[in-house]
């Protein structure tokens, strides 16, 4: 597990070739050698080899510790050879034959990192990218305080701000083919859902804008309110300052940022 969970912070950069299958077939071997084995063609990145000796260590010991630990390293060869499907597979085994295992966490985070590690850019379906939440939350929820954790937290982080900048795409494409109130829902969606993103000020500036485009000028207003409080040094917030003024409007108050939820405080959404 020391080896899985050191390697794991580097991502390989080989992919599975394809190799003739290791012959094992019928040859009774020590379960330790079977398994140094297989480490030691993992530290070669020969993924396909290293994935037929922990198997083997299951098939020819499979209710030792020695195969528990197999399957494991299984779906880190796997993982590192970019067989996120497989390494998923391995991982889902893990859990279900060892749910109350120590080692289920890293079961679980391995299987979240697969689904972190296939998110697309923006302009692509986000499918990953909702599995990979999904996944990174579970680990949150179910090992609080581990290492795995801490990590799973950043990655959430990360994977919000995907989404939210998927959701910013979508808006911005309305606004310019003129279907405001479309864009609107998209840009109220980042401020209600994505609070915590970079893209936040960039949302409540299309609001006000769209806003006055509207001519709810008390929208306007509420909007500008919430990205002066909360983002008062963002240079959307100067942009928007600008905007305000040019309506003649009231400039947005500037305040420190407030620790509540956008739309708790504000009532947005």
């Amino acid at each position: 597990m020391a080896l899985a969970a050191a390697a794991l912070a580097v991502s390989g950069c080989a992919h599975f070739k394809k190799q003739h299958k290791t012959d094992l077939s019928y040859v009774e071997r020590p379960v330790d050698v079977l398994y140094a084995t297989g480490a030691e063609r993992l530290d070669r990145h020969q993924w396909a080899e290293a994935v037929d000796y922990f198997r083997e260590v299951e098939r020819q010991h499979p209710y030792s510790e020695w195969a528990r630990r197999a399957i494991l390293m299984t779906a880190f060869a796997h993982y590192e050879a970019h067989d996120y499907a497989e390494a998923v597979g391995d991982a889902d085994r893990f859990i279900s034959l060892y749910p109350g295992n120590a080692s289920a966490a890293y079961a679980y985070y391995l299987k979240a990192v697969c689904y972190f590690e296939q998110i697309m850019d923006v302009g692509r379906d986000q499918a990953s990218t909702e599995q990979a939440l999904n996944n990174l939350r579970e680990v949150v929820r179910r090992f609080p305080h581990s290492t795995y954790a801490t990590d799973a937290r950043l990655k959430i982080d990360m994977v919000n701000d995907q989404l939210a900048g998927k959701e910013m795409a979508i808006g911005r494409f309305y606004m310019v083919n003129g279907n405001p109130v479309a864009a609107m829902g998209r840009f109220k969606m980042v401020v209600d859902r994505y609070q915590t993103t970079s893209h936040t000020p960039e949302a409540l500036y299309r609001l006000v804008a769209l806003d006055l485009t509207l001519g709810l000028m008390d929208d306007a207003q509420r909007n500008a309110a919430v990205l002066g409080a909360n983002f008062p040094g963002d240079r959307w917030y100067s942009v928007t300052y600008k905007l305000m003024v040019s309506k003649g409007l009231k400039p947005a108050p500037v305040g420190p940022r407030n620790t509540k939820s956008l739309p708790e405080r504000f009532g947005i959404g």
